[in-house]
């Protein structure tokens, strides 16, 4: 059933409508048969087995000179046909219409003898039902035509049944829609606001609960706006004045006596150098990237230049770039921060093998994959680790240089771009971290 059944709010709650308006109508009109068309069908059926009885008996008694005018005042006042029946009527005519049922079966009782009605088509296309009548010693027929019947409830029942439905339907839809509206624009808000946007707020009418709950999130958005302000000038304030007294330590480290042992030297030069990068870091976090120019290029040369970059800082990168170029709109700055740091995490924790680099097309999308041969990130962990300073132990621990900030930094900056990012596990051990990248195909 959950294949068939619509996922939305908007398809649920017309489909719980539509089964409950069909149900209630199906009753409706199973009462309504029972209670009042049966009913009447059935009275008026008696009615007319009562009429062909009486012309039956009536014109078996009359005169033979008299019947002719009693058929031709029997024809116009009532619209039936008799005549003297000189062969018994075929039983594969029998009709099987409720009301025939019903004249049938009064028939039967009035004359005493078993009655059937039969359909014949005429050559107007006219369909008349017949039934022999016993009187005089014979066998006395009479019909009428389809037309004398006039209403037809059950066609009625179902115009009926139809209509309400379409109405009560057409109702529930424009209904459920002015009530998923609001929703809708809800679900839309909640998105820019997962992505870093900042939505316009949502307007605060409807009925009370819609209201309610618009109010709520325009709300909860300005809080979120202000914790993220207050969040990049606390982390922006904080690395700005951590980087004054940090000037006049290299400054001081510079000034040591030329006797001093060189290797503790280095080691608060080193020291200084990843101080200054995890303050750069805190900046990039706090900041993001998402005001930067959306510009076309080749992401191939994108990637080259990255690739470069960290094969500089002595990493082994293994990349090809593909014999076609790969166009998209991106901002670049962006997507190269993002590529550094899957690629700063391969280096730190690829056990010195070489990490590999892939930029493919996959139909509407482009995909750059990281592939290094690491100890692999935990399935329970893949989502963490894109949580600020969040890092597994051992494996990915505070010895090996990092912040835990980069697969933050890179989840913040895609997310802002509505691009996604995944780690996976690589067949034979390993990470694969991509990012997709909507770049329909250029026609």
């Amino acid at each position: 059933m959950s294949s068939f059944w619509p996922r939305t709010l908007f398809g649920r709650t017309a489909a719980t409508l539509a089964a409950a308006t069909v149900l209630f109508l199906l009753l409706t009109l199973a009462f309504l048969a029972y209670f009042i068309l049966v009913p009447v069908a059935q009275r008026s059926a008696d009615d007319l087995a009562a009429l062909m009885v009486l012309s039956a008996k009536t014109w078996a008694e009359l005169p033979p000179a008299t019947r002719e005018d009693f058929e031709r005042e029997l024809a116009r006042q009532h619209g039936l046909r008799l005549a003297q029946a000189a062969e018994p009527l075929l039983e594969t005519a029998t009709s099987r219409i409720p009301y025939t049922r019903f004249l049938a079966s009064d028939l039967t009782h009035r004359s005493g003898q078993e009655v059937a009605v039969h359909a014949t088509s005429e050559a107007d296309g006219e369909t008349w039902y017949w039934a022999d009548i016993p009187a005089g010693g014979g066998l006395i027929r009479i019909g009428f035509a389809r037309s004398r019947i006039g209403a037809s409830p059950p066609l009625a029942a179902l115009g009926v049944l139809a209509a309400a439905a379409l109405v009560i339907l057409l109702t529930a839809l424009v209904l459920v829609r002015r009530l998923n509206r609001p929703l809708v624009r809800l679900a839309a808000a909640a998105r820019e606001v997962g992505s870093g946007a900042w939505p316009a707020p949502l307007p605060e009418e409807g009925p009370i609960e819609i209201s309610a709950l618009a109010r709520t999130f325009n709300r909860m958005a300005q809080d979120v706006r202000e914790l993220l302000a207050n969040r990049t000038t606390l982390l922006a304030g904080i690395s700005h004045d951590l980087r004054t007294p940090l000037a006049r330590l290299r400054l001081a480290v510079e000034m040591l006596p030329g006797d001093a042992d060189p290797a503790l030297v280095a080691g608060l030069q080193r020291d200084l150098e990843i101080m200054d990068a995890l303050l750069g870091q805190y900046l990039e976090l706090a900041r993001g990237m998402v005001d930067e120019a959306v510009e076309t290029l080749d992401l191939r040369e994108l990637v080259d230049a990255v690739v470069l970059d960290v094969r500089r800082a002595g990493a082994e990168i293994r990349w090809t770039p593909g014999p076609a170029p790969v166009p998209c709109a991106v901002r670049a700055r962006a997507l190269e921060r993002i590529l550094a740091n899957l690629l700063d995490n391969a280096r730190r924790y690829a056990a010195g093998s070489e990490a590999d680099v892939e930029c493919v097309r996959e139909g509407n999308d482009v995909v750059i994959r990281v592939l290094d041969r690491g100890p692999g990130i935990p399935a329970a962990g893949r989502e963490a680790v894109f949580r600020p300073f969040h890092r597994l132990e051992p494996a990915r621990s505070a010895a090996g240089g990092g912040s835990g900030l980069g697969l933050a930094i890179a989840r913040q900056l895609a997310d802002a771009n509505q691009w996604e990012i995944a780690l996976d596990a690589r067949a034979g051990g390993g990470t694969v971290a991509s990012v997709r990248l909507p770049c329909p195909t250029p026609r």
